[in-house]
């Protein structure tokens, strides 16, 4: 997040507005709904985690055993069991 000046940024109209309810404060501005991103997509994690999910489930089908993939891959055996019977692993999307 980056910290701008409202004076620098809004047209003194609407800066005399906001200043009616906030002064000397800082304020956050949510981005409108359609404009965010969803979890991960900015940094790269849901293409991570897609692709490990996919990992475990070709493993898995390869003939690992789920107790095998927990060890290997630190997670729950839940987690594993979730991964390898959803349908988005077994796509890769």
């Amino acid at each position: 997040m980056v910290y701008k000046n409202g004076k620098d940024i809004l047209p003194i109209e609407l800066l005399e507005e906001v200043q009616k309810y906030i002064q000397g404060e800082i304020i956050y501005i949510p981005r409108k709904k359609n404009e965010r991103a969803r979890w991960g997509e900015v940094n790269g994690t849901r293409e991570l985690i897609k692709d490990r999910n996919f990992e475990i489930y070709s493993l898995y089908r390869k003939g690992f055993k789920i107790k095998d993939l927990v060890k290997l891959y630190n997670l729950s055996e839940d987690s594993i069991r979730r991964i390898v019977y959803s349908d988005n692993a077994k796509t890769g999307k």
